[in-house]
């Protein structure tokens, strides 16, 4: 089978809505089916088993169910209050403090749209009420939610690890830098936009009072074991101490302990709910990873990831070129397929032509990542979008709209952290 017709098969059968893990499992035996390639259904079945049989995936559902228990446990409430006592009062205080505690709960949660979920769940109706355009308000959570997959402990760092053979430990320290540059980036936009428009400054001011008055030390007393949540998760995996998957277990511990004997938010009759909630989300895209898997292997077996580096190395060998292209293949990709799908067919296919260029792979996961991100925020099927408009019954396309100048933001970063590999690979470098 030519490459160009096993690729039209596969766009065809993802435009037609075919769901997704179908689609790799069904790409997977065609090449059997035609006679091009003998790799039966047993051996995708096989394929697709021996994908899950990682240490590094396992981190997946326990960062998934860690992230729903500090959901359920209101731990973006109280991030919340901790820093808009600092900059409250300040211009833009308020959206900016949204965009810190989804910096921080994409910390603990390591997934987008549960970050997107958490937190505007929280702050959207706030930032309403203080006067902000209910679009704006919804429109910095979802950019901000974006943060979930590139600031550390990311679930696509797991996957990409598993794809790419990375060391996920180095992934985690790698994606600080870029994930805080993007989060600057937003609160910079933020601010602009609130000295265009202006601020009514006495529900401002009336509501930074109320947060000031509680009082510093019992906020911080408040919110400290919140806090702490990220320092236990990535320190332990920055010392050397455990490695990503072992501090997934951490995680889901800590946010038990936390929530039920600390914050007293959950109790032992709704622990088996989280558990229950984490397994369906999970299930489906454990099947996705699974089919991908072995739709990796039939690429491989196919030669096909050779054959395009070799075309793509064949038109030039540039890197900045090469860079670019990748990047506008990896943000369409992105606004058609969720992330980890696309780490399990882009890394196997792309990694190769990275190689040959000395692009170092886990900066390239790092530029993989945030490219993906800004995928989920835009349509036609931007996850976060449909998260945001979900809670806030906001038209997805007048959303993505007042999404565009933060993306605009988040796309000059993205730039940034391609084409300056020290912003990726620094902290990796001294640590």
């Amino acid at each position: 089978m030519g490459i160009g017709l096993f690729f039209a098969i596969l766009a065809v059968l993802l435009v037609i809505a075919l769901p997704v893990g179908g689609v790799f499992g069904l790409m997977s035996m065609l090449p059997n089916l035609i006679g091009t390639l003998r790799f039966a259904p047993a051996d995708v079945a096989r394929a697709m088993f021996s994908g899950m049989n990682s240490f590094t995936l396992l981190a997946v559902p326990l960062f998934m169910v860690s992230g729903m228990i500090m959901a359920e446990g209101g731990l973006s409430q109280r991030l919340f209050d901790f820093f808009a006592y600092f900059i409250g009062n300040k211009r833009a205080g308020f959206p900016c403090a949204v965009v810190v505690t989804c910096m921080f709960y994409a910390a603990i949660s390591g997934s987008s749209p549960a970050t997107v979920s958490a937190v505007g769940a929280m702050t959207i109706p706030f930032l309403v009420d203080l006067g902000y355009d209910k679009v704006f308000a919804t429109a910095i959570v979802t950019v901000a939610g974006g943060l979930g997959v590139i600031i550390p402990p990311s679930i696509s760092y797991i996957v990409y690890a598993a794809a790419a053979n990375a060391s996920p430990s180095a992934l985690f320290i790698a994606g600080i830098i870029p994930g805080v540059l993007i989060g600057v980036a937003l609160m910079v936009y933020a601010w602009f936009y609130c000295k265009v428009h202006g601020e009514d400054k006495e529900k401002l001011e009336a509501n930074y009072r109320k947060i000031r008055s509680k009082g510093f030390w019992p906020l911080f007393k408040e919110s400290f074991w919140a806090l702490l949540t990220p320092v236990i998760i990535l320190g332990c995996v920055y010392s050397g101490v455990c490695s990503p998957t072992e501090a997934a277990v951490i995680s889901v511990i800590y946010g038990l302990f936390v929530c039920i004997f600390i914050y007293r938010t959950i109790k032992f009759s709704e622990i088996g709910h989280v558990f229950v909630e984490g397994a369906r989300t999970y299930v489906n895209i454990l099947f996705v990873i699974a089919a991908a898997t072995a739709f990796a292997r039939a690429m491989t077996l196919l030669r096909y990831p050779q054959t395009i580096s070799k075309a793509v190395l064949s038109i030039t060998n540039n890197k900045i070129v090469i860079l670019l292209l990748m990047n506008a293949i990896m943000l369409v990709c992105g606004m058609i397929l969720d992330n980890i799908p696309n780490i399990m067919i882009l890394t196997p296919i792309f990694l190769p032509i990275m190689k040959a260029v000395g692009i170092n792979p886990v900066h390239f996961g790092i530029v993989m990542t945030a490219n993906l991100a800004v995928g989920m925020v835009t349509p036609p099927m931007g996850i976060n979008l449909f998260v945001a408009s979900g809670m806030t019954k906001i038209p997805m396309l007048k959303l993505a709209k007042a999404c565009t100048p933060f993306l605009i933001a988040f796309v000059l970063c993205l730039l940034l952290i391609t084409f300056i590999e020290p912003l990726s690979m620094f902290l990796p470098s001294i640590l």
